[in-house]
């Protein structure tokens, strides 16, 4: 569910800001981030600005068997990093990865040789958004306390540029070089 609401909301914030270039788009997704702080500070029913608990539970049960919760959340996680990476990898030879690089390399050649650029800069968002989504859902339960001003901790969002540069972005292994 967090993958399909972050998906959306991944293809929102590109329909409204991937038409802008350097740095007018940069300034405009870091004022619909705050937009969106401001939102859930005043949404009583998420918390507001006093956040909200989540209660871990000291186990799961699993085909039978009881597993300890938070080794549980590490599998998961390994599991959705497993899928991402995963899903880089088959992208990144795909008739939608060559169109990804031909953006990467120079978006202006791109378009005037008929690459949709617009279409294929939506997906990436909703693709992006959609596992940062699945990545996300599990935090709650890791770190037990959520509000507004952690969850949109500008650390995130450094960190989710920083990785894939310290480790680099011509393939699939860089990202995961640069998280690790």
């Amino acid at each position: 569910l967090g993958g399909i609401v972050s998906g959306i909301v991944g293809f929102g914030m590109g329909y409204l800001t991937l038409r802008l270039r350097g740095a007018f788009f940069a300034i405009a997704t870091l004022a619909l981030a705050v937009v969106l702080q401001t939102l859930i500070i005043n949404w009583q029913y998420v918390g507001g600005s006093r956040g909200a608990y989540a209660i871990r539970p000291a186990t799961i049960d699993i085909l039978g068997f009881a597993l300890p919760y938070m080794q549980y959340l590490f599998a998961l996680m390994l599991i959705l990093a497993v899928a991402a990476v995963s899903t880089a990898r088959l992208i990144e030879r795909s008739r939608l990865g060559y169109g990804f690089a031909t953006i990467r390399d120079d978006e202006l050649a791109a378009e005037a040789c008929g690459v949709p650029t617009l279409r294929l800069k939506l997906i990436a968002t909703t693709l992006s958004g959609a596992l940062m989504g699945m990545a996300g859902a599990p935090l709650p339960y890791y770190v037990t306390y959520l509000d507004p001003t952690s969850g949109f901790n500008l650390a995130y969002a450094v960190n989710g540029v920083a990785m894939p540069l310290v480790g680099g972005t011509s393939s699939w292994l860089g990202p995961v070089i640069g998280a690790i």
